[in-house]
Formats: structure tokens, C-alpha cells, sequence
């Protein structure tokens, strides 16, 4: 009996060992595509390294950039923005969603204004959320909050409204109560739709908080991008820093998607 356990135990391992790496080698594979053809690209067009360094010297700029501390204090005051923006944008336009979706007033009241703030674009806000809130804190998560409320909420009133009739129905017969309806019926089934449009908001934090670090603040990627650019000129040192926020988005899209899997299973 025990042998058998063990034996399911490990066909099983090995089954999630395979469904991993079927999973990891496309993206390896297109990542290796990549980093050829940007080689190419490199050595083709005989740019000099200060206009498109190769992949190798990004690459030693990268490591080298952790290695001396330059990375760390900017990595972490741009995660903290993109974390904390992102909680608090995907929370407001969760529960906007749900408003605007079972409310026909609601959303013909707001919904000219949730357009017109979406259609204008955050860059060209960041100067006066900087100038209203200050360089600090509050100011980044202004503007991730702005960036990450549209889709999210967006996904959630289309969620909200696909439910099944049928299940409302049953709702009702069981007399549930508004707040029942909505957290035990209408948010599990439009659970898919919520979270693909937090996979969305996600991303779009990131951008939002190097948009906010670029109209005003001391520390994170988007200083770093600047002062590479600029006082510094070294250029390896910004692709570093482009290639840093890369990673973090795609970290940060892969988490939700873990979440979406967990929560609503493999479809």
C-alpha cells in the first residue's frame, strides 16, 4: 500500500515536472530568439554602444549594477509604488465595477467620465498630480490608481453582467441578501473577467509608477532610466534598467495568472 502511495506520489511529480517545462520552453526558446536577433540587429547596423549596446554588455551592466547597489534601492522603491498602486486602483475599481454594473444610472452618470479620464493621457497628468499631492508616495499611487482603475473595472462590470440569469434566480429563491448576491453569487461566477482584467491592471501599475518617478521623485527605475540617460550617459545602464521592469512585469502578469489558475481552475 505504501509503495503504491509513493509510486502515485511520484507519477505525479513528474507529471507537474513535464506540464512545467512544457509551459517554460516556448518562453525560453522565444527569449533565445530574441537575444539572437537583437545581436543581429546590433551587428548589422554597426550602431556604436552608446546609441543600441549589445545583449552581452547589457547583460554585464545588469549584474554589475546589482553587484554594486545601484539596483536594489531603485527596484525596491518602484515595487513598492507598483504594488501598493495596483492594490489600491484594482480595490476602487472593484467595487466601481460592481456599481456600475448593477446600477443603469450609475453607469450613465460615470461612465462619460471614466471615458473622458481614460482617453487623457497619464503623462500629461503626472506634472499636476505631482504638483497636488508632492514627489512623494501618494503621488505614484495617484497615477498607478488612474492607470489600473479603467480595465479593471471595466472587466468587472462585463463580469457582473454576464452572470448566469439562472443563478440569480436561485439567489432570490433562497432570498438571499443584496451583499449574499454579490459576494457569494455574482464575484465567484465573474471571477475569470475580474482577474483577467487584473492581469491587465498589473502591467499597466508598472507603467504608472515609472510615470509618476518621471515627473518628480529621488529613487526608482524610471530615476534611474533618466539619470543613465542623462548625467551619467551610460546607456548599457538604461537598457539595464528597461530590462529590470521587463522582468518585474512579467513576474507580476505570471503571479496573477497563478492566482487566476488557483482560483478559477485551468480553462
Amino acid at each position: 500500500m505504501t509503495a503504491a502511495v509513493s509510486g502515485s506520489t511520484t507519477a505525479r511529480r513528474r507529471a507537474q515536472r513535464r506540464s512545467v517545462l512544457a509551459a517554460l520552453w516556448p518562453m525560453v526558446a522565444s527569449l533565445v530568439v530574441f537575444v539572437i536577433v537583437w545581436q543581429l540587429v546590433v551587428f548589422v547596423s554597426g550602431f556604436p554602444p552608446y546609441i543600441l549596446p549589445g545583449p552581452l554588455s547589457v547583460g554585464q551592466r545588469f549584474v554589475r549594477a546589482w553587484l554594486d547597489g545601484t539596483m536594489w534601492p531603485n527596484v525596491s522603491a518602484t515595487l513598492v509604488e507598483v504594488l501598493l498602486g495596483f492594490a489600491l486602483g484594482a480595490s476602487v475599481a472593484l467595487v466601481a465595477g460592481i456599481a456600475l454594473a448593477r446600477s443603469r444610472l450609475a453607469e450613465r452618470l460615470l461612465s462619460p467620465y471614466l471615458v473622458a479620464a481614460q482617453a487623457t493621457p497619464v503623462l500629461a497628468l503626472a506634472p499636476l498630480i505631482a504638483l497636488w499631492f508632492g514627489t512623494d508616495l501618494p503621488s505614484k499611487l495617484v497615477i498607478c490608481t488612474l492607470i489600473v482603475f479603467f480595465p479593471v473595472a471595466v472587466a468587472t462590470m462585463v463580469g457582473i453582467r454576464s452572470v448566469d440569469p439562472r443563478l440569480l434566480e436561485m439567489a432570490r429563491s433562497f432570498r438571499a441578501s443584496s451583499w449574499q448576491t454579490i459576494t457569494r453569487v455574482e464575484v465567484p461566477a465573474a471571477l475569470p473577467a475580474i482577474l483577467g482584467g487584473m492581469r491587465v491592471g498589473v502591467t499597466l501599475s508598472v507603467i504608472g509608477a515609472i510615470v509618476g518617478e518621471w515627473a518628480g521623485a529621488d529613487r526608482g527605475l524610471g530615476v534611474l532610466i533618466n539619470v543613465a540617460r542623462g548625467s551619467l550617459f551610460d546607456i548599457p545602464l538604461m537598457f539595464a534598467a528597461l530590462l529590470q521592469l521587463a522582468i518585474i512585469g512579467v513576474v507580476l502578469y505570471l503571479v496573477m495568472l497563478l492566482i487566476e489558475r488557483r482560483l478559477v481552475g485551468e480553462r
